[in-house]
């Protein structure tokens, strides 16, 4: 069956579907899972200070979620190792010397500090003093960001390959470890994704505030997330602006033909139009059906609107990303930020008015915005993955020259196996976790032991 599908298909095409198909699953995790315990953080350290016991509630709320998808984290991000080894075996024998010890040190700073605080974070609540089951949740929060700056550090090495040469068996090995990790695109790839961790997390935790909220406003446990997820879209969605601004530059510098498929540009030329929107066409080198501003990109990206932009005729045309899919994920990815900025804005002017709690069309917008965070972050994985093609490293190693020697036909199993599984084990943990965000935090358990005096409950039950 599977040798009738896939016999005339393109190995490599395969395996590079796969292996996005198998990061798209992941990252869902990951960008959640960094914002959550960082947010879990926050929870148990305002509780501590105030003995507010919603904080309390709201901790042991998201602490089961975060579980599950912290668990779900772990066990896709296995599978990406394995394709290494079975689907890109060259890549690894070239750029092992580099890339190996990096995602080592991940697993022996990140993921051993995870896994030796998880437990305690998790089931320590009655079993430890209340500050070093605070510190368990500290050093799980530091972990997952540890963990995004190795393999933040590992992916911008193969965006701007830094502090390497190559040895007589034709492998990259490293001269300068920290120019190797600190690469010249690294610091604003790592401040983009922690901060779309951040968002993606806030806008999960608003959505929930606010469902809650459209079915009793008086919840004082969905004020409190609410609001607090709201301070977040408030400051760090223009904050994340500002940041993906610079990293735009960055990429300017280090790989043009990423920011020109991005733009549309097809020409090099003065006073280059921003296209907000349109049709890249490969054939023609033309944008069709482009509604345009002219001059602006040539004003963002070079901050002078005479500016002469690179555009992708500046270059081979087998060096050519695919332009469309490139074009258009950054357009989802910048209008889904735009959406996130207005949310905030929207929110600021209602907490003004003290209507924070009392409108009901941006408690509806928010929910529908719950999940655009992980949609943005895909689509941002998308715009870097797919425009430094057809490089795997840039300029050093083709992708095609990367792969491992395989046939379609295996991969192409393999590739069936591992959507229907995907689908089946972590469509059930995506719908336990929906089952849980339904479940009212005012009806969180909260063990005798854990209890705040009674008096202090009754003292925090008033409104922001």
């Amino acid at each position: 069956m599977f040798e009738s599908w896939f016999s005339q298909a393109d190995a490599v095409l395969l395996a590079r579907f796969q292996f996005a198909f198998t990061i798209a699953f992941h990252i869902i995790f990951p960008a959640f899972t960094i914002g959550l315990a960082s947010y879990l953080a926050v929870l148990e350290g305002l509780f501590l200070k105030t003995r507010n016991p919603v904080y309390q509630k709201l901790y042991r709320y998201w602490l089961k979620i975060f579980a599950v998808a912290f668990g779900m984290g772990v066990v896709s991000g296995i599978v990406m190792s394995y394709q290494f080894g079975t689907n890109w075996s060259v890549f690894s024998d070239k750029a092992g010397p580099v890339i190996g010890p990096l995602m080592g040190y991940e697993v022996l700073t990140a993921f051993f500090l995870e896994a030796g605080f998880l437990g305690v974070m998790l089931f320590g609540m009655n079993k430890v003093g209340e500050r070093l089951h605070y510190f368990a949740t500290l050093m799980v929060a530091v972990g997952t960001a540890i963990s995004a700056f190795w393999i933040l550090s590992v992916n911008s090495w193969m965006q701007t390959p830094a502090g390497f040469t190559m040895n007589e068996q034709g492998q990259y090995v490293v001269t300068s470890w920290l120019e190797a990790i600190f690469n010249p695109s690294f610091p604003y790839r790592l401040a983009h994704m922690l901060l779309a961790a951040y968002l993606t997390t806030a806008f999960v935790v608003g959505a929930v505030g606010a469902w809650h909220l459209l079915k009793d406003k008086s919840s004082q446990a969905a004020r409190k997330m609410f609001s607090m997820a709201m301070w977040m879209a408030l400051i760090v969605a223009p904050l994340q602006v500002f940041v993906g601004d610079l990293h735009g530059l960055n990429t300017q510098e280090h790989q043009p033909a990423k920011v020109a498929a991005m733009e549309g540009h097809f020409k090099s030329e003065a006073r280059a139009p921003l296209y907000l929107f349109g049709w890249p066409n490969e054939e023609t080198a033309e944008v069709d059906y482009a509604i345009k501003i002219p001059g602006l990109a040539s004003l963002i990206l070079k901050h002078d609107i005479d500016a002469t932009v690179t555009g992708l005729d500046a270059f081979p045309r087998d060096e050519w990303p695919p332009v469309p899919i490139v074009f258009w994920s950054f357009r989802i990815m910048v209008g889904i930020g735009v959406l996130m900025v207005l949310i905030g804005l929207w929110s600021g002017y209602l907490r003004l008015r003290k209507q924070l709690y009392e409108s009901r069309p941006i408690h509806r917008a928010a929910v529908l915005m719950g999940p655009l965070g992980f949609v943005a972050v895909i689509a941002g994985w998308v715009v870097t993955e797919v425009g430094r093609q057809p490089w795997v490293i840039q300029g050093l190693l083709r992708t095609n020259d990367a792969v491992s020697p395989i046939d379609a036909v295996g991969v192409g199993a393999s590739l069936v196996a591992f959507i229907v599984v995907y689908f089946l084990v972590f469509g059930a943990g995506t719908v336990y976790i929906l089952r849980k965000m339904a479940g009212s935090p005012e009806h969180t358990h909260i063990p005798d032991y854990a209890r705040v005096p009674m008096a202090a409950e009754r003292l925090y039950h008033e409104e922001d």
